[in-house]
């Protein structure tokens, strides 16, 4: 039990580092789409390899048909929550676009109580609440800070979690015939092919021959996505998803390290506090929830 609880932390961990890596790809003039896609066709060949090595029976699927679980997995959520995602990091900072992005938990409690027919408790409301309390302290609307609040940042960092949140919904679908590993690894291969029109080979292709702009989209697609999911899904198969999903939440800690120790981003005690409710709404609608889950950053 307690190797698996160091796997869930290493790969949380490493999550918690992709900031750092798209920091330095925007230094080199890449956009968000961009950093987007060199992810995700990182990751998509990183896991096709690994499958291929290790079970190539789950590089299959039943039926044709369930490519539409996976378009919804990886155009609708991945690639729409990535964008979101790095463009909040790009207008605001790494802490600020991490603690939004784990209202996502919020999404999933809402949205299943509309499409799955999910009960809605008083833990769930109240944890609802404290996302939406600790949001308005994190984005500077508790107490009102025009110097923080930048309506662009906070609905790009909205937007990241609700396309997090649609990874869960589509994905509980999928979970009926494909395990969590087959349907990550789905989702980038549909998110990679989405994604081809979208680069700019003749201006930018030539940049990824160099060492130092390599070393940052492989580390993108390979260290916090690929590695950092085969790590958290060994771990998930020697315990209880609810309890890893608990660990999960020391990715926006190490995120927000990394944004004021080494970029030096501004992070308030009254943002911090946001931080901490979020977190705290996150590890309260899971303690108290027994539905199986699957994670994908």
């Amino acid at each position: 039990m307690q190797k698996a609880f160091i796997y869930i932390i290493i790969g949380a961990a490493l999550w918690g580092t992709i900031g750092w890596y798209v920091k330095h790809l925007y230094a080199h003039g890449f956009t968000p789409m961009e950093v987007v896609t060199l992810r995700v066709w990182m990751a998509a060949a990183i896991l096709v390899i690994y499958l291929l090595i290790k079970s190539p029976k789950k590089l299959r699927l039943d039926s044709l048909t369930d490519i539409k679980y996976f378009i919804g997995t990886g155009i609708f959520s991945i690639i729409f929550f990535n964008y979101c995602m790095f463009t909040a990091i790009n207008l605001s900072t790494i802490p600020v676009a991490t603690a939004l992005l784990y209202t996502g938990p919020a999404f999933v409690t809402i949205l299943s109580f509309f499409l799955f027919k999910e009960s809605l408790t008083r833990i769930k409301i109240f944890a609802l609440l404290l996302t939406l309390f600790g949001t308005a302290l994190v984005v500077g609307l508790i107490p009102l800070n025009p110097e923080v609040l930048h309506l662009a940042s906070l609905l790009f960092g909205i937007g990241s979690g609700f396309g997090y949140a649609l990874y869960s919904i589509f994905s509980k679908f999928a979970l009926a015939k494909y395990n969590s590993l087959t349907i990550t690894t789905f989702t980038f291969m549909v998110a990679a092919i989405a994604l081809i029109p979208f680069f700019p080979y003749q201006e930018k292709f030539h940049l990824l021959l160099k060492p130092d702009i390599m070393f940052y989209a492989f580390g993108l697609g390979f260290l916090p996505t690929a590695i950092a999911y085969i790590v958290y899904t060994l771990g998930l198969q020697r315990t209880e998803a609810s309890k890893a999903s608990i660990l999960t939440t020391i990715e926006p800690v190490v995120a927000a390290l990394i944004g004021i120790f080494i970029f030096h981003e501004p992070f308030s005690f009254i943002q911090m506090t946001g931080m901490i409710c979020i977190i705290g709404a996150v590890i309260m609608i899971q303690a108290f929830s027994r539905q199986k889950k699957i994670t994908a950053r």
